[in-house]
């Protein structure tokens, strides 16, 4: 699989089972590809779209996510004993709920909410931004943890997607500065190997050394990993699976749900599009939810940008 051509160009890492064509275990991201590619694909699918001004939105967000993740080249390869430790026990060694994080995350945020100076936002989203800005640096980490935790009030929800925004600048840097040789699947194939993360959607590679192969893009540090084929990702069973789309639709993406734990996780189809970007086109294709959420299906887990808050 060419990287590059999906989100974002990355280390491989891994050892092979099975023979030559076994696909590798895992994908470090790439940050300076990660959010550019995301936006450029948020763009191409906003023209025409029901949701246009908010995929329009998205671009910019990951427009200034971009900037943030690049604002400093200088990546220090973490490593050290707590690392290897985390990777010896088949821990996640980044594990958002527990990872002591850096004051410069803080740094990205602010150069996303910069970003936004005056772009034409709708008064409920200046009004969020406005409302972050009155945050002192505590009640930013605690709104930080409830983006980590899906645990946010509804007054919140609107600050929360710039805080998570710049919580995925953040992890993705961390996780690509990871030592790419030392790192393992966890024995929970269907959270992120990195940070520990549920992912965001699967996609079935077309090209590269192992076509039809699944990887499982991380919603928070953008790790890509593979997962088996037509097994749940949420418990593992595989005797009701099944797949379900929209209509009409080109096919990209499509639902794989389970009769077994009545969940659902969106798969693309990189054949369908070449271009198809895990984080835009889970986002562009909402009305899939809306669709298995009906015939009674709940998501795997949510969209990390996508947070509806708590009364």
């Amino acid at each position: 699989m060419r990287q590059g051509e999906v989100a974002s160009q990355g280390k491989w890492t891994g050892t092979p089972s099975g023979g030559v064509q076994a696909p590798e275990a895992l994908i470090l991201p790439d940050p300076s590809r990660r959010f550019a590619n995301t936006a450029r694909r948020l763009e191409s699918l906003a023209s025409g779209h029901p949701m246009e001004e908010w995929l329009l939105f998205m671009m910019r967000l990951a427009q200034a996510q971009h900037a943030a993740a690049t604002m400093s080249a200088d990546l220090v390869t973490l490593e050290g004993p707590q690392i290897d430790q985390a990777v010896a026990a088949r821990l996640a060694p980044l594990a958002a709920d527990d990872h002591r994080r850096d004051a410069m995350w803080l740094d990205g945020l602010a150069w996303i909410l910069d970003s936004f100076d005056g772009y034409p936002l709708p008064t409920q989203g200046r009004a969020a931004i406005t409302l972050l800005s009155k945050y002192d640096a505590h009640k930013i980490e605690t709104l930080a943890d409830g983006c980590l935790q899906g645990n946010i009030a509804a007054a919140d929800a609107g600050a929360a997607v710039y805080v998570a925004a710049a919580l995925q600048v953040y992890f993705t840097r961390m996780a690509a500065s990871l030592p790419a040789s030392s790192l393992r699947l966890l024995p929970e194939r269907g959270m992120c190997p990195c940070c520990g993360s549920t992912p965001i959607a699967g996609l079935i590679a077309a090209s590269g050394r192992t076509p039809g192969a699944r990887y499982l893009y991380c919603s928070l540090c953008s790790t890509a990993w593979n997962h088996v084929r037509a097994v749940c990702i949420t418990c593992g069973g595989s005797r009701a699976l099944s797949l379900r789309a929209i209509e009409e639709d080109t096919g990209t993406a499509k639902a794989e749900t389970c009769g077994d734990c009545r969940t659902y996780s969106k798969v693309l189809f990189q054949a369908k599009d070449i271009t198809v970007d895990p984080f835009a086109d889970d986002i562009a294709t909402l009305g899939l939810d809306l669709l298995v959420a009906e015939a009674g299906w709940s998501r795997h887990a949510p969209h990390p940008l996508v947070l509806v808050g708590k009364s």
